[in-house]
């Protein structure tokens, strides 16, 4: 493979890298040709999964937000993920407006209006009335539950994890790395591998099912303000424009632009945002709800955060599906995004310590998460009318979740202009989270911290995009439903594999040298050697062309070569 991987003029981690792309291929293909039969693998896969491991979603992300803020608040908190006194690597300022950034995302933009009314008109509690002041309150709580601490915790337990074994351990940018506790040099061997497959294919699938929704969102705005159908073909359409954006940034090393074209779309999401919030004839209330609603959520999260609707079948039509369809389906998507989100966390978050890194990546999104909520969830309820029997927007939801919010902006000035500028600023966050999402990818293969070649990168963009429209094609007339099916299989693996990696860093974290609880007194001995290691086997900014033509030296299982120079990627090694 090194041969093959040198004559493509790549670098990258051959193994990693031709095994992971043959397999998404393979199954572009088995989706392609056999639509219907994979549709039903997936649907009977999902089935079981809610039925029988639902509970498994549910307690396993809680224990993940306890866990966090143990370490947070315990006298590990004051570990530093760097070598010694690595300092940060931004100022605190920079650091927050980049977490407050990744806190808006696309995911807000979808479910903003859509969720609080979805509870609001249909109660996910027992003997709460429809529309009713109760309903719009457990709507709130159950919007927030979904989308701020919980959500971020599963960003931010593997984020945690890559930063520890990245800085402190100086450890490839691999999935892998995180498994340094169990695997030792094992990481590098058939286990570590198969690992940073599963992560990539996982990947790859969170971010098609992603693109796919806000795909089904633009689609639905072009519907409104053009009279388009929103239908396969509007889709596709849609996915290829958006991944040809994501392409052409990669090709002409747009980064800067990009950049700026992503903050730019963060303040028109923001200022849409206050206009809502200002021009709605209800500022006195939401500003009052702000602070009610927080208090609603922190008294209600206890309950909910362990709540698994077990007496179902004797309180609802619908039995234990409620949740399978909303709170597995959340998590399961979201841990889907972990290694891609995991790995943002971790290259900014150099030099902090676990304390900031926490409660940093816990609370700053979540709390704009509220402030969203607030103002689209208060707002759409209370134009339906709380106490009443529902309005448009509710119906237009039962219709068709991804039309909301342009419904909702039926009822504020300048509504043609507001639709337009939600399938703007949606479009931008898709285009902009391809293009990002190609490049952490090709980081799983690389091992570097850095980008690697361009066509690389293409190749993971050109992918995904393909994986979207895909999964578009075969979703058919079930549209989220289908999508929803897909993304709860592909999500069990990956959140075992966080899951037991929490479980590691916890044991590394054991072994650092602790002294007056504020005091932390070098690296472990462990992290030291696992740095060199990594540096001396040329894991890092993996370069097929350094190493000799023959195999001598290397192992079979890995495809390592003889060469033991530190690769492009330890010039960056502090």
């Amino acid at each position: 493979m090194d041969a093959l991987a040198r004559r493509l003029g790549l670098r990258t981690q051959p193994t990693i890298f031709f095994v992971s792309a043959g397999l998404m291929v393979l199954i572009l293909a088995l989706l392609l040709l056999f639509p219907t039969q994979t549709s039903e693998v997936f649907g009977t896969g999902r089935e079981w999964i809610v039925t029988n491991l639902g509970w498994y979603f549910i307690f396993g992300v809680t224990a993940w937000l306890v866990f966090l803020l143990f370490v947070a608040f315990g006298p590990y908190g004051q570990v530093r993920l760097g070598r010694r006194d690595d300092p940060p690597q931004y100022s605190f300022i920079s650091w927050f407006t980049m977490l407050f950034a990744g806190g808006i995302g696309t995911i807000l933009m979808f479910w903003g209006v859509a969720e609080p009314i979805s509870h609001f008109s249909t109660p996910p509690q027992a003997d709460v009335e429809p529309y009713s002041a109760e309903a719009a309150v457990d709507a709130m709580n159950f919007a927030l539950y979904h989308l701020s601490l919980h959500t971020w915790a599963i960003f931010a337990l593997p984020g945690l994890a890559f930063a520890y074994f990245i800085h402190r351990y100086e450890l490839p940018v691999r999935v892998s790395s995180v498994f340094y506790p169990f695997l030792k040099e094992g990481i590098y061997g058939p286990i570590g591998r198969a690992i940073d497959i599963t992560a990539i294919l996982g990947t790859l699938f969170g971010v098609a099912v992603s693109i796919g929704l806000g795909t089904s969102q633009i689609g639905a705005g072009l519907n409104e303000l053009f009279g388009w159908e929103n239908g396969t073909t509007l889709k596709v359409l849609i996915i290829g424009v958006l991944t040809a954006v994501a392409v052409t940034s990669i090709v002409a090393g747009l980064d800067n632009g990009i950049k700026l074209l992503s903050n730019i779309n963060i303040g028109m999401a923001t200022a849409l945002m206050i206009f809502v919030f200002v021009a709605g004839g209800m500022t006195l209330f939401l500003f009052r709800e702000v602070f009610e609603t927080l208090g609603n959520y922190l008294t209600a999260l206890p309950s909910l955060a362990l709540w698994n609707d077990s007496l179902a079948d004797a309180t609802t039509e619908e039995g234990w599906s409620w949740q399978g369809g909303w709170t597995v389906f959340y998590w399961a998507w979201t841990v889907s995004w972990a290694p891609f989100m995991g790995i943002f966390l971790a290259r900014i978050s150099k030099g902090r310590t676990i304390r900031e890194f926490v409660l940093g990546v816990l609370f700053a999104p979540s709390f704009f998460t509220l402030l969203w909520f607030v103002t689209f969830g208060w707002s759409a309820m209370s134009i339906d009318g709380i106490g009443g029997g529902g309005g448009e927007i509710s119906a237009a939801v039962a219709d068709s979740v991804p039309l909301a919010m342009f419904e909702f902006f039926e009822n504020f000035p300048g509504t043609t202009l507001l639709q337009g500028l939600t399938v703007v600023i949606v479009a931008i966050f898709f285009a902009t989270s391809a293009d990002s999402a190609a490049l952490v990818v090709d980081m799983l293969c690389t091992g570097d911290g850095e980008a690697g070649p361009v066509m690389q990168r293409v190749f993971w963009g050109v992918s995904q995009g393909a994986l979207a429209a895909v999964l578009i094609i075969v979703a058919g007339d079930q549209g989220l439903e289908a999508l929803q099916q897909v993304i709860t299989v592909v999500g069990l693996p990956m959140f075992t594999l966080m899951f037991i990696a929490g479980i590691g860093l916890m044991i590394a974290l054991r072994k650092e040298n602790l002294r007056f609880v504020t005091e932390v007194h070098g690296i472990p001995d462990e992290a030291e050697a696992a740095g060199s290691d990594a540096i001396e086997r040329g894991e890092i900014g993996y370069d097929p062309a350094e190493h000799l033509d023959d195999a001598e030296g290397a192992t079979a299982s890995d495809g390592r070569g003889a060469d033991t120079g530190t690769g492009t990627g330890s010039g960056s090694r502090t």
